[in-house]
Formats: C-alpha cells, sequence, structure tokens
C-alpha cells in the first residue's frame, strides 16, 4: 500500500466534548445521527451530500468533513466553519465542500431563526425535481410541505456565490421545503429532528409519486386543493407531524444498533 492510500484510511478520531459548550456538543450529537440515520435511508450520494446546524450562540456552523462517507461521522468530526466558510475547527483535516457551504450558508444567514439545513440527492428526490408539474398531491405524506413548498430553478454545480441571493429569495421567509430543480431536495428545520422529518416526508413522497407514475400514465388521482390544504395544517396540530416523538425514538433506534454517535 502507498502512503498516500494509507492516508486516505486514516481518519483522525479525536474527541472535542471537554473543549466545547455543553450546547454546542448537543448539537454535535444531534446532527451526527442525523448523518447516521440517513445513511440507512439511504439518502447519501457517496460524500457529496450536506446536513448542517448551527453552533448555539454563534454564527459558526457545523458541517461534514469532505470526504468522509455518512456512517463514518460523529459529533467530533463534524467540521466547524464560520460565515465565510473559513474552518474554525477541525479535528479531520479534510476541510469542506465548497458547494456545500453556499448551499448551506446561504439558508442559515437568510434564514436565522433555522438551525438546522438538509440536502440531500436521493434518486426520488432527484427524479421529482427533474418533473415540470413538481410534488404533486398523490398521498397524505406530500401533504405534510403541501403549504410551505417552494422551488429553485437549476443553475448549474453550486459554486458560485451569487446564486445564493437568487436562492434565498425563492426560499422566502416561512418556507421550510423546498425542491432544486434538476438537483434534489432541501429542508430546513429549528432543530435537527424537524430538518430531518420533513426530509423524511418529502423523500417518501417523492418516492410514492414516481411509483404512481412508473407505467408511464399521467391519470393518478390528486387530492383536491382544499383537502391538501386542509391536511397540511393538520400536521402542524395535534395528532400530526409529532416531530419530537419521531426524532427521540430514531435516537433510540440508534443506540439499539450501538452506533457510535456520540463520540
Amino acid at each position: 500500500m502507498s502512503e498516500k492510500s494509507a492516508s486516505l484510511r486514516a481518519v483522525p478520531s479525536k474527541s472535542v466534548r471537554e473543549r466545547v459548550s455543553s450546547e454546542e456538543w448537543e448539537m454535535r450529537c444531534e446532527l451526527a445521527a442525523a448523518y447516521q440515520l440517513a445513511h440507512r435511508f439511504k439518502w447519501t450520494d457517496l460524500i457529496f451530500t450536506h446536513f448542517t446546524a448551527r453552533v448555539p450562540g454563534t454564527h459558526h456552523m457545523l458541517i461534514n468533513p469532505y470526504g468522509l462517507m455518512f456512517d463514518e461521522i460523529t459529533a467530533s468530526s463534524l467540521v466547524k466553519i464560520d460565515e465565510e466558510g473559513n474552518v474554525v475547527d477541525d479535528v479531520t483535516g479534510l476541510g469542506v465542500n465548497h458547494a456545500g457551504f453556499v448551499i448551506h450558508g446561504c439558508v442559515h444567514a437568510a434564514r436565522p431563526e433555522v438551525n438546522c439545513v438538509i440536502h440531500t440527492h436521493t434518486r426520488a428526490g432527484s427524479a421529482v425535481s427533474a418533473q415540470e408539474n413538481g410534488l404533486l398531491p398523490l398521498t397524505q405524506h406530500s401533504l405534510r410541505v403541501y403549504g410551505m413548498l417552494t422551488y429553485h430553478d437549476y443553475e448549474g454545480i453550486a459554486l458560485e456565490l451569487d446564486e445564493r441571493t437568487r436562492l434565498a429569495a425563492d426560499l422566502g421567509p416561512t418556507s421550510k421545503a423546498m425542491i432544486l430543480r434538476n438537483h434534489g431536495l432541501l429542508t430546513l428545520g429549528d432543530t435537527v429532528g424537524e430538518a430531518f422529518e420533513l426530509m423524511y416526508y418529502l423523500d417518501t413522497a417523492c418516492q410514492i409519486q414516481i411509483d404512481a407514475l412508473a407505467g408511464g400514465r399521467v391519470d393518478a388521482r390528486q387530492i383536491d386543493d382544499g383537502v391538501a390544504r386542509k391536511g397540511f395544517e393538520q400536521f402542524k396540530g395535534p395528532g400530526g407531524a409529532e416531530v419530537d416523538k419521531a426524532w427521540t425514538a430514531l435516537l433510540r433506534m440508534l443506540d439499539r444498533q450501538g452506533v457510535a454517535y456520540r463520540t
């Protein structure tokens, strides 16, 4: 094995728990859990998508190191960057993907009340992003985002900072779910759990849509707009999404499986 190959296999693993605040550590654990869950839900695209979280009480954010698979990510391996994308803390030495910063830095700056942003390139999500009519109200799952879903047209790989202005404008001041046309999906949350839960519903709705239209037919039965809006509002009330309960259950699942994301 060459020296270069050996170095690529060796990723430093050093806990940062003792030198960050308890609030930052908790956020690191939650975000690392989201990456581990995404691996299990098959939301990965090699190393090329990103989940980010705001470091409580600061303008810094946490993002995945550029080179780790999602099932390698732990609380300590997450990279802390500033508003300009500069690395503040990175125990892996891998740095971050600039395209990830362009999208996520834009959203965090435009929506300061949001604490987590999740972006995926799943097969179903990308497929629906390429369909002219976008996400259709075909099932109950699609209603979770019905009244908030926005769209942003594809402009190429997200490497140019000037796209951020248009992306933020298309997202708007209240939406927590977006389809990036010909690209993928984006969800936002006040918590990591909320962003994850919204992505679950959005991606599942996309999977169902692809299945429903798989035979080439275009006569799939859609939910009436009035009923769809009623369902969207119901998801926000008692007995609806139950974000906290679902997220806690997902964390228990990781713990039962012995996933060491809190390291």
